[in-house]
C-alpha cells in the first residue's frame, strides 16, 4: 500500500511529535512548581480560602511600622486600602525603609499574618514593581 519511504518519514513525525509533547509536558511542569503569586493586601482579605502555597505580597512598609526584635523583623504592608502583618527572620536588603514599596515572598497564616522567607526592596526611588503599581492603582 505504502511505501518504505512514506512509513518512515511518517514514524519520524511521529517521533518527533512525541518529543515535542513530552518535552513541552516537562517544561511545563517544572515551572509549575517554581511559579510564585502576586498578590495585594486587598486581594488577601478577599481571600475565600488560605492558600498553604507560596505567594508574594507587595505594597508600601507603612510608616512607623517596622519593629525589630533580635533576628526578626515584623512590619506591616499596605496598599493604602488594607494593611498586612509581615514577620521576617534574617537581614533584610539595605533599601528596606518606611514608605518605600516592598515584595515580601513567603506563606500566609492568615488574612491579617504573612510569615516571609525573602524581602525584596526596589532598587532605587523611581521603580515599582508593574504588579505592585497595578494593585496601587498607579499608572
Amino acid at each position: 500500500m505504502y511505501g518504505r519511504k512514506v512509513k518512515l518519514r511518517f514514524l519520524l513525525i511521529v517521533i518527533i511529535l512525541i518529543t515535542l509533547i513530552l518535552t513541552t509536558f516537562l517544561i511545563l511542569k517544572s515551572l509549575e512548581e517554581n511559579v510564585v503569586y502576586f498578590q495585594s493586601p486587598t486581594e488577601i482579605k478577599l481571600l475565600t480560602e488560605i492558600e498553604k502555597s507560596k505567594i508574594r505580597v507587595g505594597g508600601m512598609v507603612k510608616k512607623n511600622s517596622i519593629s525589630i526584635n533580635s533576628n526578626e523583623v515584623n512590619f506591616i504592608i499596605t496598599d493604602f486600602k488594607n494593611e498586612i502583618n509581615v514577620a521576617y527572620s534574617g537581614a533584610v536588603p539595605n533599601l528596606f525603609v518606611e514608605g518605600k514599596g516592598v515584595v515580601a515572598e513567603g506563606f500566609l497564616k492568615d488574612r491579617n499574618f504573612f510569615s516571609a522567607t525573602k524581602i525584596l526592596a526596589k532598587h532605587d526611588e523611581n521603580y515599582m514593581p508593574p504588579e505592585v503599581k497595578e494593585a496601587l492603582g498607579e499608572k
